[in-house]
């Protein structure tokens, strides 16, 4: 007697750690145990062109260890967009983002 996957019913339940979006940014942020270290150089080059704004280098959480992300030039995804870091606060991670 054969038996399809497809037909059998079942009932999936999942839990997600991370952040939660709530707009701009992750307002609920990650629970870090650990603050990031002190900030690396990020080397601060000429605009690929008019229209970009700098993004400064930034420590973020991957896994269980922290990561660096090198500064680097991108286009604002609305006219007045000002880009607002990462930051580390009372024990939780609050990712960048964009806003007026």
């Amino acid at each position: 007697m054969a038996s399809s996957a497809f037909g059998a019913g079942f009932v999936r339940f999942g839990v997600g750690v991370g952040p939660v979006w709530g707009g701009y940014g992750y307002p609920y942020g990650y629970a870090i145990a650990t603050p990031p270290p002190a900030p690396l150089y990020s080397p601060y080059y000429a605009a690929p062109g008019p229209g970009y704004s700098w993004v400064g280098g930034y420590w973020y959480p991957y896994g269980a260890r922290w990561a660096w992300r090198g500064g680097y030039w991108a286009r604002p995804p609305y006219v007045g967009a000002r880009w607002v870091g990462p930051r580390y606060f009372g024990g939780r991670f609050y990712g960048g983002h964009w806003r007026r």
